[in-house]
């Protein structure tokens, strides 16, 4: 094993990976982009800042944290890693510096002065005329006042402990109106976010014109109702992020529930990963707040006046359609839309549904029949994140009270999830399901139903494949494929897959999926050496991937070696991206782009060309080492010749994006094309439907 790592070692010297923390960064900023873009709607571009602000949020809460966990190891331990953490570390909150830098100036110098054009203002503490100011008063004193519990730090000899993600108001009081008070205090305020409802006031509408207020900012202005024994006050935010990786020993024997529960009541303790504050903050101030949150000055990373600008997910509307996206209404399945059973339906043939362009109802269709057809006798699902309120789950509830057999993976360690997971997962056990909740050592990431039928004394399997969750919710933003089929090529190494769950044993046998971690990375080998030896014959060879994350970097390898073969290689890749394309006699043959824009690009497709005999497979699995390694993972191949054509389609499209797709250093690809490739595959999925249907899904 030290051999193999070594050598990994060696041979990660002499090809160019990017640095994994940098290339998240990277495509943070291409949100942060989007908030720029002044060609799309303004509250759309609030809504990305919002975006930015809660991805960078959990960047530091895991990644940042992670690195610290790393740089707190011993020295002959941390020698052993690749990359030093604490070089990688000081890149990483140069890189955010930049770009918070960047962020607080489209703030202040775009989205604030578009507002206004609107007739939209944002008030801070300052800007109130006296009718203002005097509604502010009121609304204070009868909806914020009571939420208040100021803490007075030269009060208290005790450590105060400052919630996670929370952000409070430091306030300095000073002159005060008698002698018998200090001279000098400090306060502070936790900002009553969730209590109130949310982080803005709406004000009184003036003709046209209005207005909408930070509660923060109205706290900021009401401080002499707050402290009446004092004359003069300055009041700065700051906000921790703490670290939010669940220790939790993944073992067969213990109680998995208990310790994510246990894990949970952690996270809010967690050790600081960071103490955002306001520049403009006095260093007495902060010196203040250190001694009494035991926070160090390692942990101080400065930021604007304003944090969590993920509060702006609740940024009022104001009732102005014109500011957001055009609506989409999801497309209806121009097949399965005719079909009165789901089940019966896939008796005749296969079906991809693409999310969110047509609808995610034939999902919730398919397991609501599954839980009343009598003929139903099993229903089997991996759930990895699932809705608050999920119908998916309310389906399988009702099917484990209808007797049938109910088998449930529940993913318990499906990052900040994990409550939500553990409320179905009871709920399911207490209906009879059996519930299965992890894997020795795995995550289970697959996204995968199997559905069994008593047909004529036979049973017979249906199986549905996603590349993205049971999740109607999440399903309006993220794109993915979804396949629904009878296949029994496919629903026999589907049951394998749930067998696996029930036995854990690896002898299982794969003749059509991909399984990660038993023959994945083995098989994606065996397909790329496949185009290279091709390409040593002078055939065409080439492969199109499309990923979430590139970053497992034996994989990278294999593809650096089929570019110098003179395979063609065109990927796609959303976010983490740490094989650099375009490198004279390394990766002259490989390019990536990369798409963000007003849907998540979610969806895993791979394409191989196999010397025109093309091989299509769409997965759950990015090529990262943990999906490779550490994921119970899935992809599964296309066979039927129209479901081929429509994935291609729209891959197609993507490449073809000269609208909102990036190059590796972040700048836009530009063609003479102007193709927008979600607005193009909404257009080409509507062309589907045919006439007479109603193509929008009622």
């Amino acid at each position: 094993m030290e051999k193999e790592k070594e050598h990994a070692h060696k041979e990660s010297e002499q090809y160019p990976f990017i640095n994994r923390e940098l290339s998240w960064l990277a495509f943070n900023y291409r949100v942060l982009q989007e908030a720029k873009d002044e060609t799309v709607p303004l509250l759309e571009r609030v809504k990305f800042m919002a975006i930015f602000s809660s991805n960078l949020d959990e960047y530091f809460k895991v990644r940042v944290a992670t690195l610290k966990r790393l740089i707190n190891l011993k020295k002959k331990t941390r020698e052993k890693l690749q990359e030093d953490p604490s070089e990688t570390f000081d890149q990483v909150i140069c890189e955010v510096k930049r770009q918070q830098e960047e962020f607080g100036k489209t703030f202040r110098n775009s989205i604030l002065p578009a507002l206004k054009k609107e007739n939209i203002h944002l008030l801070t503490e300052k800007d109130l005329n006296p009718e203002q100011e005097t509604y502010i008063r009121n609304y204070f004193s009868e909806n914020l006042r009571p939420l208040l519990s100021p803490i007075i730090l030269d009060e208290t000899e005790t450590h105060i402990f400052l919630k996670d993600q929370t952000v409070y108001l430091g306030a300095q009081l000073s002159e005060p109106q008698d002698a018998g008070c200090k001279a000098h205090r400090v306060a502070i305020i936790e900002i009553p976010t969730k209590k109130h409802g949310g982080r803005f006031i709406k004000l009184p509408t003036v003709g046209d014109q209005r207005y909408v207020m930070f509660i923060d900012d109205a706290i900021r202005f009401c401080l002499p109702a707050l402290f009446p024994e004092y004359k003069k006050f300055e009041a700065h935010a700051v906000k921790v992020s703490r670290d939010a990786e669940l220790d939790i020993e993944e073992e067969v024997s213990g109680n998995l529930m208990a310790k994510i529960k246990k894990s949970l009541k952690k996270r809010e303790t967690g050790y600081p990963a960071r103490l955002l504050y306001d520049p403009e903050t006095p260093q007495s101030m902060l010196d203040a707040f250190m001694a009494h949150t035991g926070i160090s000055e390692d942990e101080l990373v400065e930021g604007s006046k304003y944090h969590n600008f993920r509060d702006f997910f609740q940024f009022p509307d104001f009732n102005l359609p014109e500011l957001k996206y055009e609506p989409q209404p999801a497309l209806v399945h121009p097949l399965l839309e005719k079909e009165p059973s789901i089940l019966k339906a896939m008796q005749k043939q296969d079906y991809v549904v693409h999310y969110p362009y047509q609808s995610f109802d034939y999902v919730l269709r398919l397991f609501r029949e599954a839980a009343t057809d009598p003929q139903v006798t099993a229903i089997s699902a991996t759930l990895y994140r699932v809705a608050d309120d999920s119908a998916i789950a309310k389906s399988l509830v009702k099917a484990a009270k209808n007797g049938k057999l109910v088998t449930v993976v529940v993913e318990l360690q499906a990052r900040f999830d994990e409550e939500s997971n553990i409320f179905w997962a009871g709920k399911l056990q207490k209906a009879g399901a059996n519930v299965i909740f992890n894997v020795p050592d795995l995550k289970v990431h697959s996204k995968l139903g199997l559905i069994t039928r008593n047909e004529r004394g036979k049973l017979v399997n249906y199986a549905y494949l996603s590349t993205g969750n049971y999740n109607e919710d999440t399903s309006k933003i993220y794109c993915d494929h979804a396949l629904f089929t009878s296949d029994k090529r496919l629903t026999r190494d589907v049951e394998q897959v749930f067998n696996f769950f029930l036995d854990q044993q690896t002898d299982k046998k794969f003749k059509h999926l991909l399984m990660a971690p038993l023959v994945l990375r083995e098989r994606l080998v065996e397909l790329v050496n496949r185009e290279i030896k091709n390409a040593k014959k002078g055939l065409p060879a080439s492969i199109i991937l499309k990923l979430n994350a590139l970053q497992d970097e034996r994989m990278i390898r294999k593809l650096y070696a089929a570019s110098q073969a003179g395979v063609k290689i065109q990927l796609l890749v959303r976010g983490i991206c740490c094989l650099q394309p375009g490198i004279k006699g390394v990766s002259e043959n490989i390019t990536m782009h990369s798409i963000v824009d007003r849907y998540l690009e979610h969806a895993r497709v791979y394409i191989f060309h196999n010397n025109g005999d093309e091989e299509y497979y769409i997965a759950s699995a990015d090529w990262m080492t943990r999906n490779l390694n550490r994921r119970v993972e899935v992809a599964f191949p296309l066979y039927q010749p129209d479901i081929i054509k429509q994935v291609r389609t729209i891959v197609d499209l993507q490449l073809a994006d000269d609208t909102k797709s990036r190059n590796i250093d972040n700048s836009y690809v530009t063609s003479d094309a102007h193709v927008r490739a979600q607005y193009a595959t909404y257009d080409y999925l509507r062309s589907l439907v045919p006439e007479g249907m109603n193509p929008v899904k009622v």
